[in-house]
């Protein structure tokens, strides 16, 4: 049940984008979604910056290309199922506050700017709270003809 309410919750993390893309200023998305379920359990299924394919049902597969896993400046390509990729970097990574923000260096996804957070937390009666954060501008199309 709880990799099921991560997969709707992953999926609504690309809507947003797509959504959005069109528009050239700065946007912010919260998305959040309650699992009943301990947030260390939680925590556990969305920790690995390196298998976001674990949980993320877009992600075919994820490769730590540079640095070590879940520390500050590992770099990873995300294989989507379509066979685009992304490449992101991870800029923080705090296992007991249960939370990692992270950059795309560049992918098939029309933003530029683009950096987000993913943060698990207690809330009342069990159950846990993920919050996914993300910020982006639009990409220019212009400039690339085959990105648009």
């Amino acid at each position: 049940m709880m990799k099921t309410q991560l997969a709707f919750f992953a999926v609504t993390l690309f809507l947003p984008i797509a959504a959005f893309a069109g528009n050239a200023k700065t946007l912010k998305v919260v998305e959040k979604i309650e699992i009943n379920a301990p947030p260390n359990v939680v925590w556990a299924k969305v920790d690995d910056f390196g298998d976001l394919g674990e949980w993320h049902p877009a992600v075919k597969k994820t490769e730590i290309l540079a640095g070590k896993n879940n520390v500050k400046g590992a770099v990873r390509v995300l294989t989507l199922q379509d066979g685009g990729t992304i490449k992101e970097k991870l800029l923080s990574y705090n296992a007991k506050g249960m939370t990692y923000k992270y950059e795309i260096i560049e992918g098939v996804l029309p933003v530029s700017s683009y950096v987000s957070s993913v943060t698990v937390k207690a809330t009342k009666g069990g159950v846990t709270t993920v919050v996914w954060k993300g910020t982006f501008k639009r990409q220019d199309t212009s400039a690339n003809p085959a990105a648009g």
